[in-house]
């Protein structure tokens, strides 16, 4: 019986193995191809931002945390006003309201700080296209848990130790379950769910899945 168990777990690591070296190699050749795309995309966005009078940069750049906890720079096209972060804390000081939702869902509705290019881009989910370069890097997967910020770990409680077992992902299992109509802590049951049950079969299905929800713009805020 302990030989069989043995042999059991040698087959599982060398099935994960595998699976995580066919995983590599989708997001190198599919990050490279998207990649192309990155130079035409932000020229266009930069230019319409410019015709709505914002002269800041297009891209954001923020730190977050990736797979094991470490963390790395997470890059998207910048669909808030610049100074977001401090817009949200006055917002937050000043409104009781606001700083519920905040805290339940760790998001607003009808945010404020959310520009009017940017509403476009998060309806196409076309802010997302610049972290293909953090696939490619390989702090990024296109299939997997969405990567948190550093002062949302103490927040995501028991949670958080499974959600960094895995690589963070462009898209994954919470974005095709309900995206931004969930709350924060049923996000994190179901990433947790993801990193507890990984395997091609459901990145397959998250994949596309991510297809529908995004033409029918399914959670997109």
């Amino acid at each position: 019986m302990e030989e069989v168990e043995i042999e059991k777990n040698i087959m599982q690591e060398l099935t994960k193995d595998i699976y995580l070296i066919i995983k590599r190699f989708i997001d190198i050749v599919i990050s490279l191809i998207g990649c192309l795309f990155i130079i035409p995309l932000a020229l266009t966005i930069k230019i319409i931002y410019i015709f709505h009078k914002d002269y800041a940069s297009i891209f954001f750049f923020q730190d977050r945390i990736g797979k094991n906890g470490k963390i790395f720079k997470f890059y998207k096209f910048r669909t808030m006003v610049p100074d977001a972060d401090e817009v949200l804390k006055k917002i937050l000081a000043e409104d009781i309201e606001k700083t519920k939702e905040y805290k339940l869902n760790k998001k607003l509705t009808d945010d404020p700080r959310i520009t009017k290019v940017g509403k476009i881009l998060r309806k196409a989910s076309i802010d997302e296209v610049p972290q293909l370069l953090n696939i490619l890097k390989g702090d990024m997967s296109l299939i997997g848990n969405r990567p948190y910020l550093p002062r949302e770990k103490e927040e995501m409680g028991i949670y958080y130790n499974d959600i960094v077992k895995t690589t963070p992902g462009l898209t994954g299992y919470w974005q095709v379950n309900g995206r931004n109509n969930t709350t924060f802590k049923e996000r994190l049951e179901l990433e947790s769910y993801y990193s507890n049950n990984f395997n091609l079969k459901l990145d397959i299905k998250i994949f596309l899945k991510t297809f529908i929800v995004v033409i029918k713009g399914i959670g997109s805020k």
